[in-house]
């Protein structure tokens, strides 16, 4: 049974590799299956192997993953990066002061000697992937418990990780189940942590629209922003150092200038985050009334505190822009998908879907003996399950991720163990607190942490069964009536965690006592102890989805033989291929394809921080200043293409059939935001920045001609 599955599965990523699509997220390593004559006639001029190769230079040695949750690519023989404002947007935070506000007026080096080491971010470069299911399932049988089919892969994987690093101290390696673990690539990386920031235009022009604009078509923001990546002297990947120089790069972008017209082909290289495409009608019933709804609750509270100090104080907006940003994105992203969901009625189509996989399965006995209980025992795992993912949501995103006091008495947990049990190790401990408490005091305001603690505290309270209430509850029930106001400032004037002088005070006489005693630390450890309880309680039922999911993908795929199919999103180099297109997003509405200059001017309210225009930026458009990135006579700012992408392919290249780069994918649209669910060819659209846009705005507003010059432009 288990070579039949594997060979089904290699049938199937040639089948799917074949088809003709803008659907699909294929795997890298397998663009060799591809059928060359389908894509030719779509309008691809490369062969695989430029774009995929192990042993030659191909466009992989030009894609990177930026940071922990983008994709940026190479433009330049020095190692220069492009990709987009709002990746760059935290590394740009942390640099700006009040002083020197790179949020609010941009940045660029006119030399390398003015990069900015940015000592937190990261890209890293695929070598290779391979296929190695063959060898993970090898002692995989249907004789052993889940647990233990989980705990013996888990070891293999880590074994096959471990030989690639041995082998080559500069590699990197992880396995990744595709198809709901039914196979497994092997990816090999090169990680580069010396990334120096080189330029960004400022918000008003990188991040133009904000919330009111984000997922949203028709759209003019030049979302872009520039980083290059250094090496030791030999080439190799090295921490900073002055002496590092910048990374000769073994392949980068050209950048044309040409252009683009309706039903030109595209094709995307990147690192999309995650789908679920194959997701029943159970964890589809989670997703919509459970995880979208907390969402889109818990942070809307939060963020309407912080916004509102924000506004009053440049200091505290630049300390918390880059957490409002990362909070905001998604919290619309969970408004527009379950809308979108709803629209599609898609619970009703995963229910016909789930009818139809029994009817097949029924009609034979070897069927219903193999695939008989997989929705069965998803349905009734999921039941159990929901109530204790309403509660660890709740924990998670009230508590973790919103009250920042219990960010920073996190990290004192090692010390606290430390003092407690070990008794060693404690210096270096120590160490690490101070050093998350330099950048964590750098971008911290208390009294708005203080405003968000004490809603999550009341928010958490009104929604979540006193049985899922952490155990300092109790303390605020009994010692302080209920009164979240008075506890709340009981554990900020006292807590040695909110401010850096008495932290610091503490670490150079340090005692268990103190940590004990302490107010913040007392509920951050109730925290991740009923977190804990709760996952500790909830594993088997999530093991027991894993396994059910994998055979019903499985059976899916045995039954709509005739069905394209490919692995979902998770993180790893993918080629998604499509076209410019424009559409029609309701009745009597037609959406163009391209969006120019004019329409940020249209735009423009002085009033509105979201959308105010530059005064440079205003001269320029007066002075119709745009060649040559001009197009009969104006500037296009941004095209939609219907390419496949999801979160993690922000700053993605968007490349045209001859290899060259057109723009850089930023943003899904509004009417499409189940795409993550369910792919809708009439709606979904890839929303990307016109290079030529980015290259005007390096050019003529930021004058930095030094970059223009090392690009390889193609008029």
């Amino acid at each position: 049974m288990k070579r039949h599955i594997l060979s089904m599965i290699a049938v199937l990523y040639i089948f799917l590799l074949n088809s003709n699509a803008d659907e699909g997220m294929f795997l890298i390593s397998l663009l060799h299956e591809l059928d060359t004559n389908n894509l030719k006639e779509a309008g691809l001029e490369l062969n695989i192997e430029d774009i995929y190769s192990i042993n030659n230079s191909s466009l992989k040695e030009a894609i990177v993953i930026f940071g922990r949750g983008c994709t940026g690519e190479i433009i330049s023989e020095e190692g220069l990066i492009l990709t987009n404002h709002h990746c760059g947007y935290s590394a740009i935070q942390s640099h700006s002061t009040v002083e020197n506000n790179y949020l609010r007026d941009g940045f660029w080096a006119s030399a390398k000697e003015e990069e900015i080491p940015t000592p937190d971010l990261s890209v890293t470069f695929l070598v290779k992937a391979e296929d190695v299911t063959e060898r993970v399932m090898k002692e995989i049988s249907d004789s052993i418990s889940q647990v233990e089919k989980l705990d013996l892969i888990d070891a293999v994987c880590s074994e096959i990780e471990e030989e690639v690093t041995n082998e080559n101290l500069f590699y990197e390696a992880t396995v990744k189940p595709m198809f709901e673990g039914n196979s497994y690539v092997l990816f090999i990386y090169k990680k580069y942590n010396d990334v120096r920031f080189v330029g960004a235009p400022p918000s008003s022009i990188g991040k133009y629209g904000a919330d009111t604009d984000n997922w949203m078509w028709p759209r003019h923001t030049c979302d872009f922003s520039l980083f290059r990546v250094y090496t030791d002297t030999e080439g190799n990947p090295a921490e900073y150092s002055e002496d590092n120089i910048p990374l000769k790069a073994k392949k980068h972008l050209p950048i044309s200038l040409k252009g683009y017209n309706k039903n030109d082909f595209t094709f995307i290289l990147g690192y999309p985050g995650k789908t679920e495409r194959y997701m029943t009608s159970f964890e589809l019933e989670e997703l919509m009334k459970v995880i979208n709804p907390n969402r889109v609750k818990i942070r809307g509270v939060r963020q309407e505190i912080l916004l509102e100090d924000m506004m009053k104080d440049e200091k505290i907006r630049i300390q918390y822009a880059t957490k409002y940003s990362r909070s905001s994105n998604y919290w619309k992203f969970s408004i527009g998908q379950n809308k979108g969901l709803e629209r599609l009625n898609l619970k009703q189509q995963k229910l016909e879907e789930e009818e139809n996989f029994r009817d097949w399965i029924n009609e034979d006995e070897s069927r219903i003996e193999k695939y008989g209980e997989v929705l069965p025992t998803i349905e009734k795992a999921m039941k159990a399950k929901m109530l204790y993912t309403h509660a660890e949501q709740y924990l998670n995103e009230c508590f973790k991720r919103s009250c920042e006091i219990f960010t920073i008495t996190q990290k004192a947990s090692a010390l606290y163990y430390a003092l407690k049990n070990e008794k060693k190790n404690i210096e270096e401990k120590i160490d690490d607190i101070k050093d998350g408490a330099r950048d964590f005091f750098k971008d911290y305001n208390i009294d708005t942490d203080k405003k968000v603690t004490e809603a999550m505290l009341k928010l958490y309270a009104e929604n979540i069964n006193e049985k899922y209430h952490p155990d300092f509850y109790k303390v605020i029930q009994k010692k302080y009536k209920g009164n979240y106001s008075k506890y709340v400032d009981k554990m900020y004037s006292n807590s040695i965690f909110v401010d850096s002088t008495k932290l610091y005070s503490f670490l150079n006489n340090y005692n268990l006592k103190k940590i004990e005693k302490d107010l913040a630390f007392q509920a951050s450890s109730s925290i991740s102890k009923l977190y804990s309880d709760l996952y500790s309680e909830s594993i088997e039922y999530d093991n027991k989805i894993k396994e059910a999911r994998k055979l019903y993908l499985a059976g899916l795929m045995e039954m709509q033989q005739d069905k394209t199919y490919y692995p979902d999103a998770n993180f790893t180099m993918r080629f998604t291929y499509g076209s410019v297109q424009d559409y029609y997003p309701k009745d009597a509405v037609h959406y163009n394809y391209y969006t120019t200059i004019k329409g940020v001017m249209e735009k423009e309210d002085p009033n509105n921080w979201e959308f105010i225009v530059p005064e440079k930026l205003k001269e320029l458009y007066q002075a119709k200043d745009y060649q040559p990135y001009n197009e009969n006579g104006t500037l296009h700012t941004c095209f939609i293409s219907n390419n496949d992408i999801t979160g993690g392919n922000s700053g993605s290249p968007v490349i045209n059939g001859k290899g060259e780069l057109i723009g850089l994918a930023f943003d899904g649209n509004w009417e499409a935001m189940g795409g993550d669910i369910v792919f809708e060819p009439k709606l979904q659209r890839c929303i990307n920045v016109d290079i030529r846009y980015v290259l005007f705005i390096i050019d003529k507003y930021a004058c930095a001609s030094n970059l223009i010059e090392e690009m390889t432009i193609i008029e």
